[in-house]
């Protein structure tokens, strides 16, 4: 009797991705991706899913480490409070540092701003064998800068530059420096969470109740909440004209933290099944050197047991 193919973990996990998932295709509206989503599961299922995701993910990332070859960058954009910080501190639980570098970006420095916009992230990326992300990216440029124009008017671009199409330009460098990346072994995965304004009222009242959330309380806060519908419309904006196959966009629903964390994990091992990899194998030389190795320690081992006599 046959037995059925295994299901790679993509498959196993595709019900978590492929909804949430926009390569470009077709037509795209921001109202249409449901805040509250949570799929088939409860908090319980999906706290099992999620353990199971850490386990592979410090698999999958002892591997791209060893391997050398491939790097991946892992962007993160949100309304304050969508839950980024939480969602990385949860997801890459128990990774090995030495291997992911974690990177917020907030205002520009005097010295960023005398360097091109992709300057400050072009330093950050991570190299070969590391995950980098991104808390905050590249993205801010056609974002905050977008909604206060006052923020465009510091980087000292020559005014002839700054012209109506300067959105649409700065979609198309973006999107051709993540085609550059992926063309050279960086796999670029980018998550939007998608929070309700609702449920962003919510946190913000958490925060100011328990002493411990009130130090990521800003009024700073407020005054971007006023500017809700700008926002929306510039991130449905930025999600239209950046997404594509080599780098697409994953609408994560946010307002439940357990199942937005279940999509982002899944994407991620997936992303990373995909490349296939695997430990570096020692070469014949190597082998037969090991082995003289081995004998000499052996050999070591033997001799202090018979002083030990």
């Amino acid at each position: 009797m046959n037995k059925k193919p295994s299901r790679s973990l993509a498959q196993e996990l595709d019900r978590y991705i492929t909804p949430f998932r926009y390569d470009g295709s077709g037509k795209f509206h921001l109202k249409a991706h449901k805040t509250n989503e949570k799929g088939d599961l409860d908090k319980e299922r999906a706290q099992e899913i999620l353990d199971a995701n850490k386990k592979r993910l410090i698999e999958f990332q002892e591997k791209l480490y060893a391997q050398d070859r491939w790097s991946v960058l892992i962007v993160f954009q949100a309304m304050d409070a969508a839950g980024k910080d939480s969602a990385i501190k949860a997801i890459f639980e128990g990774i090995n540092p030495q291997g992911c570098d974690v990177h917020a970006f907030k205002a520009p420095s005097s010295k960023e701003l005398d360097h091109d916009f992709l300057w400050r992230h072009v330093t950050a990326l991570p190299e070969r064998g590391h995950i980098g992300i991104f808390n905050r990216s590249h993205y801010e440029e056609c974002l905050v800068t977008r909604v206060h124009p006052e923020i465009l008017a510091k980087e000292k671009l020559p005014q002839k530059l700054v012209t109506k199409n300067i959105w649409k330009e700065r979609f198309e460098d973006i999107s051709a420096f993540e085609r550059y990346l992926t063309r050279n072994g960086t796999v670029v995965l980018k998550f939007f969470l998608n929070l309700s304004k609702d449920e962003q009222r919510q946190r913000f009242l958490d925060r100011l109740e328990e002493p411990a959330k009130q130090w990521k309380f800003s009024m700073d806060d407020i005054k971007e909440r006023a500017l809700w519908p700008r926002y929306q419309a510039v991130y449905q904006d930025i999600v239209r004209h950046t997404a594509t196959p080599h780098a697409p966009w994953y609408v994560v629903p946010a307002d439940h933290k357990w199942f937005a964390r279940v999509v982002i994990g899944s994407v991620i091992n997936a992303a990373l099944e995909k490349l296939d990899l695997r430990f570096p194998r020692a070469d014949k030389a190597s082998l037969e050197e090991f082995e003289e190795v081995r004998k000499a320690l052996e050999k070591e081992a033997t001799g202090s047991k018979k002083q030990a006599k």
